[in-house]
């Protein structure tokens, strides 16, 4: 915790003589002696609520809204020679309290912060401490009547940072023409007659003091109130008052709405106030003959998508094979069922006919055919939105295929996990075979269990007003990414895919080595003649591998990989590996069987190479015996 603050004196550029914070203080205790403590102990009280208050990262609702009143009844003191110190104190705590995270206003007490938004207000118009009050979240800058006025104009500049400083702010007493380039937002107040009264503003950096209940933001977008007051006795006859867009590149506006806070209904409203065009870009609005009121622009946003282009040649020819392989898988395995019996035909077909539909799916329907290209014209019409960010009803088939995409490719791995199992039960039961349940259950299991998630993730987070819950806008896969654009597990594409595609991978990772550790063992009681060749061992190996999809493995390594050129080496593996997996499913279920079963057609497609390897066998030897005592002589030396 900081135990000291000073603040630094504008007139000669040097830190004030710092304050101590007394450590038994907190805010309950200053809250409870701040209404009856002498002017000197205010001041001393000040200066320990801002040092209290110095980590808003730290601050619980119970704080901020202990903070506020504190400083509510500090800014009502008038009467004190130290006035003018308690207000830089009090503001900068106000400063710090619009830091504080905007999850934990939810909590806080929205009474005390109204009060203390109107404390503010009242501060503006006072002798002192103005003219200017200057601090990173907020400002508090006035303009004392000594002459007759007809408007004042508050022009707020650009800078190389999103903090208020001193010498951004500016006030005029004419319509002065200044760059629009230069501006970042602008008020003009328009009197209704010529007086010679202060006129106030107070100047929050975002609205957290302001929590409405019909506009809901969901985007880190900022919006900046501004607060207009003149005495009670004065008039205004028109507000105007414009703001610059976002440049977030991420982001482009789709509507804007013109409001003033109500604190009779403790909400914006758009009561007086119109929208108009602006040819610099900038978003203007009028209000009529709104007072002492703190006025913002809502804006809604659309997020600049960057849609995925048509799939590329190489993807469309593998999933394309891979879609004629698994045809033909399917078509042999139940052609030639009765040499092998039905459980593996019934697992084996299954997967081919999930994978086949999904490559299908991919390839006509993972680009989204609906696209929201930013090309919105403003309403007219000045209504308050219902969040920053413009939602657009579902349209087209998108939903649809995103999933069945998802509950096909789960289905797959459902199905691959089902065959590693029926391979791990035949190790176990090698005599009585697989249990005569196990059919039954695969076929509950692999299109259940699937239909189960897809239900699942559907229920949860699909809305017809809001489908990007659910898939993504870019292309028609699961939703993944939250607003700030980083891997969310709150989104169905981590509990929906990759954690139940996670856990079978695991499961088939131990099937599959178990099953090679079996293999490759050596048992005792078998002649030389009977062994399985060391080839033919990693074959199985490696077939067993394929059919449960264990290349998915290399897609959850990119995942986490950040360095950039491994990226990209696995981005490409993983696509060749991904697409052609029917393919190779073809080869070692299809085509290898069946030339094994038909020796005459492999006999005559190795009969040219049999007669090359024979002649180079003989030519080795015959090299071999010419140098022979050459080799000899070498190892007798080494040795």
């Amino acid at each position: 915790m900081h135990q000291a603050s000073a603040l630094c004196n504008i007139d000669n550029q040097l830190f004030n003589p710092p304050k101590i914070l007394n450590c038994s203080l907190t805010l309950d205790t200053i809250l409870s002696w701040v209404s009856g403590a002498t002017p000197e102990q205010k001041l001393n009280l000040a200066s320990s609520t801002q040092i209290l208050t110095s980590i808003p990262e730290q601050l619980t609702p119970h704080n901020i809204t202990h903070a506020a009143k504190i400083t509510n009844v500090l800014l009502s003191d008038q009467q004190t020679a130290q006035t003018k110190d308690i207000a830089v104190l009090a503001v900068a705590t106000v400063s710090q309290l619009l830091s504080a995270h905007h999850e934990k206003y939810s909590s806080v007490d929205q009474a005390a912060i109204s009060q203390l938004t109107q404390t503010l207000q009242k501060l503006s118009l006072r002798e002192e401490p103005n003219p200017l009050l200057v601090q990173p979240n907020m400002a508090v800058h006035s303009l004392k009547g000594k002459m007759p006025i007809k408007q004042v104009q508050l022009t707020y500049f650009k800078g190389l940072n999103d903090t208020f400083s001193p010498d951004r702010i500016q006030l005029h007493t004419t319509d002065d023409k200044i760059s629009k380039d230069r501006v970042d937002f602008q008020m003009n107040i328009i009197l209704g007659k010529d007086f010679a009264e202060d006129v106030g503003f107070v100047l929050y950096d975002n609205d957290l003091f302001f929590k409405s209940k019909s506009f809901q933001p969901s985007l880190d977008t900022k919006r900046r109130v501004i607060s207009a007051n003149v005495h009670e006795n004065s008039e205004i006859e028109q507000v105007r008052f414009a703001v610059t867009p976002s440049a977030d590149s991420t982001l482009s506006i789709n509507d804007y709405a013109c409001v003033f806070w109500s604190y009779e209904k403790q909400d914006w409203i758009t009561d007086g106030c119109t929208k108009t065009e602006s040819p610099s870009g900038h978003l203007v609005c009028k209000c009529e003959r709104q007072k002492n009121a703190n006025f913002a622009i809502l804006m809604a946003y659309d997020i600049n998508y960057q849609y995925s282009e048509a799939l590329h040649w190489i993807s469309i020819s593998g999933c394309a094979m891979s879609v004629v392989g698994l045809c033909i898988t399917a078509l042999y395995q139940i052609l030639t069922r009765k040499s092998r019996g039905s459980t593996p035909t019934l697992l084996v077909v299954n997967i081919c006919i999930s994978m086949m539909v999904f490559y299908l799916l991919f390839i006509f329907g993972i680009n989204n055919p609906v696209q929201h290209v930013n090309v919105t014209k403003m309403s007219v019409q000045n209504i308050v939105p219902e969040s920053d960010y413009h939602k657009y009803r579902d349209q087209g088939p998108c939903t649809a295929f995103t999933a069945l995409l998802q509950f096909f490719l789960l289905a797959t791995f459902t199905w691959n996990t089902l065959y590693g199992l029926n391979v791990f039960l035949l190790f176990k039961n090698s005599v009585s075979g697989t249990p005569s349940w196990f059919p039954k259950v695969s076929m509950a299991v692999g299109w259940g269990l699937p239909a189960v998630i897809v239900g699942i993730s559907l229920g949860s987070t699909y809305r017809v007003d809001e489908p990007l819950g659910y898939r993504q806008e870019e292309f028609c896969w699961l939703a993944s990414m939250d607003h700030r654009q980083k891997f969310s597990i709150k989104k169905p594409m981590f509990w929906g895919f990759v954690l139940p595609l996670l856990l079978m991978l695991i499961s088939s990772t131990a099937i599959l080595l178990h099953f090679s550790y079996n293999i490759c063992r050596t048992n005792p009681n078998l002649n030389r003649s009977r062994k399985t060749p060391l080839k033919k061992k990693i074959l199985s190996s490696f077939s067993l591998a394929v059919m449960l999809g264990l290349s998915w493995v290399s897609g959850y390594i990119l995942l986490i990989t950040q360095e950039k050129n491994l990226r990209l080496i696995l981005s490409v593996v993983f696509c060749l590996l991904s697409t052609t997996q029917g393919i190779q499913i073809f080869i070692l279920f299809a085509l290898r069987p069946f030339l094994n079963s038909n020796p005459a057609i492999l006999n005559s497609l190795r009969a040219p190479e049999i007669g090359f390897h024979k002649k180079s066998f003989s030519l080795r030897k015959y090299k071999m015996s010419e140098s022979k005592e050459t080799y000899k002589s070498t190892y007798d030396d080494s040795a």
